[in-house]
């Protein structure tokens, strides 16, 4: 009889999988034996397999590489990190051996920046996109990072009152500031708001960037900015928005023959289920086809392409690990596990957003299974996991006397601390 949790997967999906396999009932990951990492650092305990960064950076420059071949685009590629996904010196420091460059969000961000050139591991002439709602301190860090000699440091305007603060803080460039607006996009019905808090009004920029930024001979106009928050997704909803973007792009060069650059922001997902499915090689191909297609229409030149990829980036390197402490029956359905520690402190996502991972058990995957429920420590009534992003259900090997229970969750590695 095929009882056994492993069983349970193999029926349920395609495994082994590039990441998942398993030997003698336990669970590697990357090739990694998991409980013997448990055995020497003991649980809760959070991983990072820094070479998936690599991975996934070459991944997404190879992509949209050969999408450029396929499509005869005219632009190039360019490959931000978002640094809010994940601000630890080993993410960034495994980053950045991929000529990569850097999207900020607030000062704290800049700081970093002076930082790690200070350790040698970024040059004056890598990119900085500046996005997010800047007050006082975030333009001035800017202003300083581009004095110093960042002169490729681009401040992605969030609205207007942002471009009059930067033109006061911005005295006497010895060459023009690059700058960006941001589209404040649509977002979809089922949101509680119609358009997106975020950048300016499609109907607002041209006319801004003719009455302001075109006279004033500190800033170079160079980059437009475009963010959908279902990111890059194959839906009429996405493509239309894409579309308004690019027209807007095509607008603006017939009044601003400098601007070269489309940012069409992050948007390519972390895979969460091991039943996922996701053409990130189509739509790569399909964005760069539609874009090159309006502006052949409008005869327009290509714009060069900037991706903030995060979650892409770095979620699919990281991995929380937890024990299974005790478990308790509440009713003759509900079978509780308690984990080691809090789901509120260590998977914020999970209770916050309800945000779903995989989840597997680390070892004995050669046991039966049942349905459970997963409690955190605290007495927060918020601090549990219920439901795999597969199913509205979660299944875990039975408990063993004497061998207690191991379960991961994986592709942890953006937005958890």
């Amino acid at each position: 009889m095929k009882n056994k949790y492993y069983d349970l997967v193999d029926q349920t999906f395609d495994f082994p999988q590039d990441e998942f396999r398993t030997e003698d009932g336990e669970l590697y990951f990357h090739d990694i034996p998991l409980m013997e990492v448990i055995k020497q650092y003991g649980t809760p305990l959070k991983i990072t397999y820094l070479p998936k960064i690599t991975s996934q950076i070459q991944r997404a420059k190879r992509m949209f590489n050969v999408a450029i071949a396929k499509t005869d685009y005219k632009g190039t590629y360019n490959y931000c990190y978002c640094t809010k996904s994940s601000h630890f010196s080993f993410v960034l420091e495994e980053a950045l051996k991929n000529d990569i460059n850097l999207e900020t969000s607030s000062a704290f961000d800049i700081n970093l920046i002076q930082e790690l050139y200070s350790q040698g591991l970024v040059d004056k002439d890598i990119f900085v996109v500046c996005n997010g709602y800047k007050r006082q301190q975030y333009i001035e860090n800017i202003v300083g990072l581009f004095n110093d000699g960042f002169t490729n440091v681009v401040p992605i305007l969030d609205n207007k009152h942002e471009y009059f603060t930067l033109d006061t803080a911005l005295e006497n460039p010895s060459q023009p500031m690059k700058l960006g607006i941001r589209i404040a996009s649509e977002e979809e019905p089922k949101f509680d708001f119609y358009t997106s808090r975020l950048g300016m009004r499609y109907s607002d920029i041209v006319s801004f960037y003719e009455e302001h930024v075109k006279p004033n001979k500190k800033f170079t106009f160079k980059m437009l900015h475009f963010f959908i928050n279902t990111g890059i997704r194959d839906t009429a909803y996405y493509w239309n928005e894409l579309s308004k973007c690019v027209n807007v792009y095509c607008d603006l060069t017939r009044v601003c023959p400098e601007l070269d650059s489309l940012n069409i922001g992050g948007g390519f997902p972390c895979k969460t289920s091991l039943a996922a499915t996701y053409d990130y090689e189509y739509m790569a191909e399909e964005v760069l086809a539609q874009i090159k297609n309006i502006c052949s229409n409008r005869e327009v030149e290509e714009p060069n392409i900037f991706t903030e990829f995060g979650s892409f980036t770095v979620g699919e390197s990281g991995a929380t690990l937890y024990s299974i402490l005790d478990q308790k029956q509440q009713n003759d359905r509900e079978m509780w596990y308690m984990i080691d520690s809090s789901f509120i402190t260590t998977l914020p996502d999970t209770w916050g957003i309800n945000q779903r991972f995989i989840m597997l058990p680390i070892n004995h995957w050669d046991c039966e299974y049942q349905r459970v429920f997963l409690g955190g420590l605290t007495c927060d009534s918020e601090d549990y996991y219920n439901a795999d992003s597969h199913a509205n259900a979660i299944f875990l090997p039975k408990l063993q006397k004497d061998d207690p229970l191991y379960i991961g969750f994986f592709h942890t590695g953006a937005y958890q601390e």
